[in-house]
C-alpha cells in the first residue's frame, strides 16, 4: 500500500508530526513501534510539560496525543518496521513479516533506549523508583536518598542535578576509574552531598510493596556485598538510538544518532526526515521532542509540495 508520509515511532515527536501532517491534509500512517507511546508510557507523573499545572502521567499524555492526531486522520497501526529501502522514491518500509508499504516521504522518530544493566528488580521498577532521567524525575526525591549508577560525564552531571533535591546522592561505578572528563569529576567531587562507591557491581535492585528501597552491590575489591539504602536509583549509562534497523542507509554520529541539518529534521537523504530522541543525544525532554516532532511535519509538507 503506498502513502504520502509515513511516520516511524509514536513518542510524542511522532505523534506531534503525525497531528500536523493530518491537519495538512496529508493522512500520515503512523506505525507505532515495539513501545507505543515511547519512553513517556514508562513515566508515571509529568510535571514539566507545559499546559498540566497538576501534572499528567505519561501513558495519559500520550493517548491523548495519540487521540488528536487520529481526530484529523492520521492512521495508527501496529507494528514494526524491520528494515527500509532509502535508495530510490517511493521509499519502501518492510514490517515484521515482510509485509512492505511505500512512501513518498518518511518521518523517522524511532526514539532511543536508555541502557540497562539487567540486573534483578530493574525492569519491574521502573517507574517505582527506578528511572532512567533525571530531568524528569528528580523533583520526586526531594529529601531523598539517591543512588546513581554510572561512571560517565552524564552520571556526574546528573547526580550533581539531583543534589537539588536529595538529601544525599551516591554513584556507584563497578570500575576503580571514572571515564568522566577529569572537569566533571572534579566538580562532583567538590560536592558535599554525593558519596561514591567505586569498584563496585551492582547486583539486585531491593523494593517493597512501595518501591524501591536500596541497591545491593558487591565490593569488587574483596567480594563483600552490602546493600545501600535508597529510595531512587537512576541508571546514567546511556543511551542507545534505535537506528538499527536502517542499516546504516542515512548518516548518523559516532553513537548511532541520525544527523540532520542544522535547524531543521532534514537527513542526509531527501525526503527522509527524523525527529525526537533519534536525532538528540542532548535534550531527551518530551517538549523538545514535540518541537521537533512539529519541524518534521513542517519540513516534511514543504518537500512534498516541491516534489509531489
Amino acid at each position: 500500500m503506498h502513502h504520502q508520509a509515513v511516520i516511524i515511532g509514536t513518542g510524542p515527536a511522532g505523534l506531534t508530526a503525525a497531528i500536523y501532517l493530518a491537519r495538512a491534509n496529508l493522512a500520515p500512517l503512523v506505525i507505532d513501534g515495539t513501545q507505543p507511546g515511547g519512553q513517556l508510557t514508562t513515566t508515571t507523573e509529568v510535571e514539566n510539560y507545559p499546559g498540566f499545572p497538576q501534572g499528567i502521567t505519561g501513558p495519559e499524555l500520550m493517548d491523548n496525543m495519540r487521540k488528536q492526531a487520529e481526530r484529523f486522520g492520521a492512521r495508527i497501526q501496529s507494528g514494526t518496521v524491520t528494515r527500509v529501502d532509502l535508495s530510490k522514491r517511493p521509499f519502501t518500509l518492510y514490517l515484521e513479516g515482510e509485509s512492505a508499504i511505500t512512501a513518498d516521504a518518511v518521518i523517522i522518530s524511532t526514539g532511543a533506549s536508555a541502557k540497562k544493566i539487567g540486573i534483578p528488580g530493574e525492569a519491574e521498577n521502573i517507574g517505582r523508583g527506578v528511572s532512567t532521567c533525571a530531568t524528569c524525575d528528580g523533583f520526586f526525591f526531594r529529601n531523598k536518598k539517591i543512588v546513581v549508577i554510572g561512571g560517565g560525564d552524564t552520571a556526574m552531571e546528573e547526580a550533581q542535578f539531583l543534589t537539588r533535591f536529595a538529601s544525599d546522592v551516591r554513584i556507584v561505578h563497578r570500575r576503580k576509574e571514572l571515564r568522566a572528563s577529569q572537569i566533571m569529576q572534579d566538580r562532583a567531587r567538590k560536592n558535599d552531598k554525593i558519596d561514591w562507591s567505586l569498584d563496585c557491581t551492582p547486583l539486585e535492585v531491593m523494593s517493597n510493596e512501595n518501591g524501591v528501597t536500596g541497591l545491593r552491590v558487591r565490593n569488587n575489591d574483596d567480594g563483600e556485598e552490602e546493600i545501600l539504602a535508597a529510595d531512587g536509583i537512576f541508571l546514567a549509562i546511556g543511551h542507545q538510538p534505535n537506528t538499527r534497523f536502517l542499516d546504516g542507509q542515512l548518516k548518523t554520529d559516532e553513537l548511532g544518532y541520525i544527523e540532520v541539518v542544522p535547524g531543521s529534521s532534514r537527513t542526509s537523504l531527501p525526503g527522509v526526515f527524523a525527529c525526537g530522541d533519534v536525532m538528540d543525544p542532548i535534550y531527551r525532554q518530551a517538549i523538545t521532542s514535540a518541537g521537533s516532532g512539529c519541524k518534521a511535519a513542517l519540513d516534511c509538507e514543504s518537500f512534498l509540495l516541491e516534489h509531489p
